[in-house]
């Protein structure tokens, strides 16, 4: 059996993106790709991404909110940046990774000034769908350049 590609999803809080995205790669690739998820901080997990990647038949209410130093003992080919600012605080990590930006919209930040809860939902959402879409690009993906996603709110 070939060797896992190990991935590490960083965004700045580990609580809604990476979060998602280690639970589709651990959904969807876990024949070929060890996923993780860290931040630059940790701001627990986020219960609207917990709901939505559930109503996508993921459960990630297991994962941990963690960051990059909880991981330290952990070696990584990829490292995965799903926000703008990961991508430019990003750490240096041993075995110098490859480091993919790979941006997304931050849901908490679109449903701040939502009036209702299904509202708020709805970047959630369209946001889970885009990071899954990427996830099954993988493991070819990760070659791709700075793919962005994200959109300036």
């Amino acid at each position: 059996m070939a060797e896992r590609t190990r991935v590490l999803f960083l965004c700045t809080g580990n609580s809604c993106r990476s979060q998602m995205a280690e639970g589709w790669a651990r959904t969807l690739k876990a024949d070929c790709i060890d996923a993780y998820s860290a931040g630059i901080e940790a701001h627990g997990l986020n219960p609207l991404a917990v709901r939505v990647m559930a109503e996508a038949g993921v459960d990630i209410r297991g994962q941990k909110s963690q960051t990059v130093d909880d991981l330290a003992e952990q070696t990584f080919d990829v490292v995965v940046t799903v926000c703008g600012h990961a991508h430019e605080a990003c750490p240096v990590f041993p075995g110098a990774p490859q480091v993919v930006h790979v941006g997304f919209d931050d849901p908490p930040k679109l449903a701040k000034h939502a009036a209702t809860e299904a509202e708020a939902l709805q970047p959630y959402r369209r946001v889970r769908d885009e990071i899954r879409a990427f996830i099954e690009t993988l493991p070819a993906g990760l070659t791709a350049p700075d793919t962005s996603r994200e959109t300036r709110v």
